[in-house]
């Protein structure tokens, strides 16, 4: 039984956008309710409804709620609501599209989409940390006010995440100990009792269920799933900042059981997916909910063509590295991504726009390139082509096979974070610390000498007599040399580094400043 303050909603999530039934569709109301009551079997038929929130920004939400055959209880499942995490929305994925015979799932794949498309743990704020409420309106306040309406909406909530190193009741060493999370089942307690109804929920019993079927299909036992009490209304708590989680206001608010599944970032990402997988299954028996059990495909996200109207006129279709050929000034929108996913697809127009540039009107000046990314991962990119030249006078916009102006295609960042070498790939977010130094030793091209680029630091002059803009071979000291102004978010936290051949845009990584602790 859920609190009478966190009643479940009983429309679809199209009613969380409207404040109240417009006269006009109360018929439509009415006659569905008669339908309800009087036609048990067509209510419950199976059926699906995907709903988009905040259509066309880089925190885009979708959920996806799907209605079983047969009623019984709704499990929610979260995933992404950490950017940084990839196994528990590449799994939430799998289940978007189930089909169930009896119970119900709302499923959530990416509840911080914008922190996926920049594979970073926060945008402004921590959005497992939102639930407790605040002053700062946000977009992940907005987003944890719709996250709560369906918790409320719910039976069981599973927040799926990757965890440092392995979950152990005992200290067995730096990356095996009670306060790494991989590998484990987290509850807020081991029994709850809802202090208005009386109702108990053995909450480290239904954990400790879900872990041993889980662990009868991983073979090392080093990977085996643990029941991990956070115990967290105590005030002897290792893990009070959980006060604030989704887990917490789903139990302690609405009497909502809620466990945060937690694999180990220590694995594979196909492992990952899997024991994420194997929890949600398992978590679905215990609940009754029968479904056709998904399978598991990572295959490699490849872009197969775009669909791009070009000044509000019909639609051309470019496939991957293309060219689109088009005079200065035309306005573009890319209306489709053609790929072999469907789920954390993004357009980003070099130059231009955010991060996500789907179906959005973008006025192009200059030569660019359109790069397509699942989620975090780039998996294509098609050319844009800028000249007032009678070709394209004459012929009006149109592709072709061929770069008008070849540019190199960065694969990788080389640099040394405190004289260690590492190697990033293009457009990965990079975190540090301020007092760090770093090196921007090179570049890594496809087809091009790295000499013809320029590699800039965005906040940093190597050489003020002579700034050329390149800042390949300078030990920058991050707690000293950068200027605040030129940062990302104008506070000193988030800077950019950009490889460019001639005036195009080839490649870019994102570093992040942390505080020291």
């Amino acid at each position: 039984m859920i609190n009478s303050s966190c009643k479940p909603m009983l429309n679809d999530l199209a009613a969380v956008r409207k404040a109240a039934i417009r006269p006009k569709n109360l018929a439509v109301v009415v006659i569905s309710l008669i339908v309800f009551l009087l036609w048990p079997g067509m209510a419950w038929s199976q059926k699906r409804v995907h709903s988009v929130f905040f259509e066309g920004t880089d925190h885009e939400l979708h959920v996806y709620r799907i209605y079983g055959k047969n009623p019984g209880k709704t499990l929610l499942l979260i995933g992404g609501i950490q950017g940084d995490e990839p196994g528990g929305f590449l799994s939430a994925d799998h289940y978007a599209d189930l089909s169930l015979d009896r119970g119900n799932l709302i499923v959530v794949p990416r509840a911080n989409f914008h922190s996926i498309i920049l594979k970073r743990r926060k945008i402004n704020e921590d959005m497992n940390r939102k639930f407790a409420g605040g002053r700062k309106r946000n977009y992940e306040a907005k987003i944890v006010e719709i996250l709560k309406k369906l918790i409320q909406a719910s039976d069981c909530l599973l927040n799926l995440h990757d965890g440092t190193g392995f979950f152990s009741e005992k200290w067995q060493g730096p990356h095996r100990n009670p306060k790494r999370y991989g590998q484990s089942i987290i509850a807020d307690t081991d029994v709850y009792v809802d202090p208005k109804t009386g109702r108990t929920v053995n909450m480290g019993q239904l954990a400790q269920r879900v872990a041993d079927q889980i662990n009868l299909h991983v073979e090392n036992p080093e990977h085996h799933f643990h029941f991990n009490n956070h115990k967290t209304s105590d005030k002897a708590s290792l893990h009070k900042e959980q006060r604030k989680s989704a887990t917490y206001y789903a139990l302690y608010t609405c009497g909502v059981p809620a466990f945060g599944i937690e694999t180990s970032k220590s694995l594979p990402l196909e492992t990952k997916v899997r024991h994420h997988n194997l929890a949600i299954n398992a978590f679905m028996e215990q609940l009754g909910i029968v479904p056709e059990t998904p399978g598991i495909n990572l295959e490699s996200p490849k872009l197969r063509y775009l669909v791009i109207a070009i000044n509000g006129t019909l639609p051309v279709v470019v496939e991957s590295n293309q060219v689109l050929h088009i005079k200065s000034g035309d306005t573009i929108m890319i209306s489709h991504i053609e790929a072999n996913y469907e789920r954390g697809m993004t357009a980003d127009i070099i130059n231009y726009g955010t991060f996500n540039d789907l179906r959005k009107k973008v006025t192009i000046t200059a030569a660019t390139e359109v790069v397509v990314r699942k989620d975090y991962y780039p998996c294509g990119k098609i050319n844009i082509s800028v000249a007032d030249s009678a070709r394209v006078a004459s012929m009006g916009v149109f592709v072709s096979s061929e770069r008008v102006s070849p540019a190199p295609a960065i694969k990788f960042f080389k640099l040394k974070i405190n004289g260690r070498a590492q190697i990033f790939k293009n457009f990965e977010h990079v975190d540090i610390t301020r007092g760090d130094t770093l090196e921007i030793v090179d570049v890594v091209c496809d087809f091009r000498e790295p000499a013809h680029l320029i590699v800039n630091f965005k906040g940093y002059v190597g050489d003020s007599k002579n700034n050329t803009g390149e800042d390949r071979g300078y030990v920058i000291r991050t707690d000293k040399d950068l200027w605040e102004r030129y940062a990302l978010d104008k506070k000193g936290k988030r800077y950019q580094i950009v490889a460019k051949y001639k005036d195009l845009v080839v490649g870019k990584l994102f570093i992040g400043l942390n505080d020291p602790v």
